[in-house]
């Protein structure tokens, strides 16, 4: 008889799970509190436009590496998957001039050297840590905690040079290690992309993976790409619930016994896999005492372990606009939530049919919001919190106006959304769309996901690890399932994804060397 296993959430861990779940013979069933797949990894039309969420490129696009046989095995991408190949990063600008971190690193470094002669040491080791940073890849083959003592030796020697970036950087902001540069533009550039406090080695991983062709996106946008994960889900005879949010989760003799919905119903199952914000799983749905310490030393410390949300703003444009890929300008100083910022973030998205229509295309801007962010929005009063999004969304029209004077006229609001729009769809905790920061402190952030005292349930998804996003929500979607497999006496060998469905049968138990999880059954 088959053993159950019962996800909650919907995301793209969760469908992670389920999938790989069906692909080890389990019986799986997912529920989800909203009425589409992929939890955060989502989108939204307004007026006829789509509206994108999520993905400003995609780890995991380049064939070869194991994270690509992740993403093909659960139905993200394909052979067929068409792409946006970027040709740069992002551009941040300053006084009248730019600077571009472009996929072509040499053309970078020509760029930047020329605007800067006399950073060209600084520009020219830049490069080279971007070209060590290729090497870093996202082990998805499974858990390191199921590591052999030769994988953790091939592991070492597959990162090379990328550890000197790591002894350099591992423990450097980005704010810091701005500062190794004269030009105030290049500062910027360090500086622009993500929050000031993440580790400098952030940067760099994220570069190398768009400069390394490892880091394009899809065409049709996020959600097209959870609905394709969901339907290889079902093709595989999982089952999906939508409009199912879990209240709670009976705990009895340290197992989790079932799991009770919001309208009452009662769930059982053989195991259970949380893939929600752990914020709402320990303390909602199970006691916060089964939190684990090294979580719960994160939550309890802000300062050290942060959380990043944002202010957004989606407008259409004309098509024929185009200032760059991702563009960074200076604007008049603007207060948004608990802190005045003076960047912003500009995206067109023209290059995709789907942000396309009568001549039209989505721009979206953004600005980084804090924990502290967070907890002004949440004090205003309902009615205040609508006065304050709409007084902000005039601001930063005219700040995107007074930045590009063609667009005066040409602007027209389509949404706006705060970090209490994630907390509401998502339960996000303090409206971040990732984990815990990676800042230049020297403490990572990474947690199984089992529970010590309940034997049968653990959690998965981003915030097993910092800093969080589709990566590691996939990867740890498929640990969980290997994790059970291993534990329950299931399986040996390795998990790997290559020739994943040649000659199986689905509903067997009894798996040969061509199967997902490639291992044998040991009875």
């Amino acid at each position: 008889m088959q053993k159950k296993v019962v996800i909650i959430g919907g995301g793209i861990a969760g469908l992670s799970a389920g999938i790989y779940a069906r692909l080890a013979g389990f019986e799986a069933e997912i529920y989800e509190k909203n009425s589409t797949p992929g939890g955060e990894c989502t989108g939204w039309n307004r007026e006829g436009f789509h509206i994108d969420n999520c993905i400003h490129w995609l780890t995991g696009t380049k064939k070869g590496t194991e994270l690509y046989d992740v993403w093909e095995t659960v139905g993200a991408i394909s052979d067929n998957t068409k792409y946006v190949h970027l040709e740069s990063f992002y551009t941040s600008c300053l006084d009248g001039k730019k600077a571009t971190l472009w996929a072509d690193l040499e053309r970078t470094r020509k760029e930047l050297t020329e605007l800067s002669p006399e950073d060209a040491d600084e520009i020219n080791k830049f490069i080279e840590y971007v070209e060590y940073s290729k090497q870093c890849q996202v082990p998805a083959d499974k858990p390191m905690d199921m590591f052999s003592i030769g994988d953790y030796i091939r592991l070492g020697k597959s990162m090379g040079d990328f550890m000197k970036v790591i002894k350099d950087l591992g423990q450097e902001s980005l704010e810091d290690y701005s500062k190794r540069f004269k030009s105030p533009l290049i500062q910027k550039l360090m500086c622009d992309y993500l929050p000031k406090e993440y580790s400098a080695e952030s940067l760099f991983v994220s570069y190398a993976s768009i400069a390394d062709g490892n880091g394009d996106i899809p065409m049709g946008a996020s959600l097209e790409m959870s609905i394709r994960m969901e339907k290889r889900y079902k093709e595989l005879g999982g089952k999906i619930y939508y409009n199912k949010a879990v209240d709670r989760i009976l705990v009895e003799k340290r197992r989790a016994a079932a799991m009770i919905l919001d309208d009452g119903m009662k769930v059982t199952g053989d195991y259970f896999i949380a893939t929600v914000d752990t914020n709402l799983l320990f303390g909602k749905m199970i006691d916060s005492k089964y939190m684990p310490k090294a979580m719960k030393k994160a939550y309890d410390n802000r300062e050290a372990f942060p959380v990043t949300s944002g202010f957004q703003v989606a407008y259409t444009v004309n098509k024929d606009f185009n200032p760059g890929e991702t563009v960074f300008i200076d604007i008049e100083p603007l207060k948004i939530g608990a802190r005045t910022l003076d960047r912003m973030y500009v995206k067109v998205y023209g290059y995709d049919p789907k942000f396309v229509k009568d001549g039209k295309q989505v721009l979206q801007t953004s600005f980084f919001q804090s924990d502290a962010d967070f907890e002004y929005w949440k004090r205003l009063p309902k009615e205040e919190y609508k006065e304050v999004k709409e007084a902000l969304v005039k601001e930063v029209t005219e700040r995107l106006e007074a930045g590009y004077p063609e667009l005066k006229g040409n602007l027209h609001v389509l949404d706006s959304w705060t970090p209490l729009t994630y907390e509401r769809y998502c339960n996000a905790y303090h409206g971040s769309y990732m984990s815990f920061i990676s800042t230049g402190n020297g403490i990572p952030f990474r947690v199984k996901g089992d529970i010590k005292g309940i034997k049968n349930l653990c959690f998965a998804g981003q915030w097993n690890s910092s800093p969080g996003g589709l990566p590691i929500a996939v990867t740890n979607g498929k640990f969980a399932i290997q994790r059970i497999c291993k534990n329950k006496g299931y399986f040996k060998g390795e998990a790997n994804d290559k020739r994943r469905t040649e000659g199986r049968t689905q509903e067997s138990n009894t798996y040969d060397s061509s199967d997902a999880l490639r291992g044998k059954r040991v009875s």
